[in-house]
């Protein structure tokens, strides 16, 4: 059995969106030490490609993180082989709350480094030694009190179409920058309760146990995320504090909390909250463009790559090397000079 896939991108992605198989969306993660994390990621490709897994996975000695989509006849399967993983056993499976079944068109799973790219050295302090967890309730409850700081562990682009009422919302294009930053921020708050959250609750597991280490006395994360959030939030009735949408690193890029739209279109400024990636493929830059602007730059993030876009692909490979485009010259979404001036980054 090959343990990776071989057909054509394009292809599978065309299958995809045929098909009318009914799907279930999840994330799920689990900080474990593993000994061998590529023989683990050989194992899991063996077991779950046959049940039509399909999605994202990044297997590290810390452990294993997940956003995968699998066939709906099957979750039962998977989710009993997930927890025949001793280590797996009750994993917590964030479902999608908007879910079209059309999330992932092939299961990729790497290993690397680490399960979330944080930039720590874990041989520093006790990772173990985490934050308490909120459910939606306790979350209300406590971000109800005067003095609680809430803060959102995502980067800017997540947290530009969605976020928490009252949410310090750090500008960073990654996790391994928020940490720091958020620890320069509340250096004089240390004994406040600071409450954080993020997309499934990853990134807050390893940021909780970081601010403990750094004199942190009251660190809170929202247990599941964003996503269990809003499970919970349905599923009893409670007021949900979230406003706008949830964005998620799929092929959906978002799951909508609230009807408020918190967001602009990057080009024209009108509101819109719908993240697209640049179709000149020499860009490719993530950024926010409404329907309007879609059709007027044919799915291009500017006319520079609109007209990039139309040329024969052999002269394009000829000027790509000299050109410079909103994709490779800045992070996602990063050029708001943009809906002011586009001669300013052309």
């Amino acid at each position: 059995m090959r343990l990776y896939n071989r057909v054509n991108n394009d292809e599978l992605k065309h299958r995809m969106l045929a098909s009318d198989e009914a799907r279930v969306t999840l994330s799920f993660y689990r900080y474990h030490n593993l000994e061998d994390p590529h023989a683990f990621r050989d194992e899991l490709y063996r077991r779950w490609f046959p049940l039509g897994v399909f999605g994202r996975i990044y297997v590290a000695q810390e452990g294993i993180n997940g956003q995968i989509s699998v066939p709906e006849r099957n979750f039962e399967a998977f989710k009993a082989d997930m927890y025949a993983i001793p280590f797996m056993n009750h994993t917590r499976l964030n479902i999608a709350i908007e879910d079209d079944g059309k999330s992932f068109y092939k299961l990729k799973i790497k290993v690397r480094n680490k399960i979330v790219a944080d930039g720590l050295d874990d041989r520093s302090f006790d990772v173990t030694k985490r934050g308490k967890h909120l459910d939606a309730k306790s979350f209300n409850q406590l971000t109800d009190q005067p003095g609680t700081i809430i803060v959102d562990m995502r980067n800017h682009y997540e947290s530009e179409v969605g976020y928490f009422q009252d949410a310090i919302l750090p500008d960073v294009e990654t996790f391994r920058e928020a940490l720091p930053l958020v620890e320069e921020m509340l250096q004089a708050d240390k004994d406040r309760h600071l409450v954080m959250y993020c997309t499934g609750g990853i990134r807050c597991e390893k940021a909780s146990a970081y601010f403990l280490h750094k004199g942190f006395e009251n660190v809170y994360m929202v247990d599941g995320g964003i996503i269990e959030y809003a499970r919970q939030c349905e599923e009893q009735g409670l007021p949900n504090k979230f406003i706008g949408k949830n964005f998620v690193f799929d092929e959906r890029m978002g799951e909508r909390i609230s009807e408020v739209i918190v967001a602009h279109c990057h080009q024209c400024g009108e509101p819109c909250d719908t993240h697209v990636n640049c179709s000149n493929d020499a860009c490719h830059i993530l950024f926010i463009q409404c329907e309007a602007c879609a059709e007027k730059y044919e799915h291009c993030c500017s006319e520079k790559c609109q007209d990039f876009a139309k040329l024969p692909e052999e002269e394009q490979d000829k000027l790509r090397p000299g050109m410079e485009f909103n994709g490779t010259k800045f992070g996602k979404g990063r050029y708001k000079a943009l809906k002011k001036d586009e001669q300013l980054i052309l």
